[in-house]
């Protein structure tokens, strides 16, 4: 039971987080939208490594 607790919030903590990114980076490329490009890439990334969260949670999961 607690390996499943821990990989749902894990997901639901990466998934708070791409909102937030998404959320700010829209609002970010509205008030410049010269740097959409820039904003993009950032965002990609972070996007990347919040949903890593969820790999690690997994992985964790399974070496029990």
């Amino acid at each position: 039971m607690t390996g499943n607790i821990h990989i749902g919030l894990a997901c639901l903590g990466a998934a708070l987080g791409v909102g937030l990114i998404g959320m700010k980076a829209s609002e970010a490329v509205g008030r410049n939208p010269g740097a959409a490009t820039k904003i993009l890439v950032q965002a990609i990334l972070s996007t990347a490594f919040a949903e890593g969260i969820v790999f690690f949670a997994i992985f964790l999961a399974k070496g029990q």
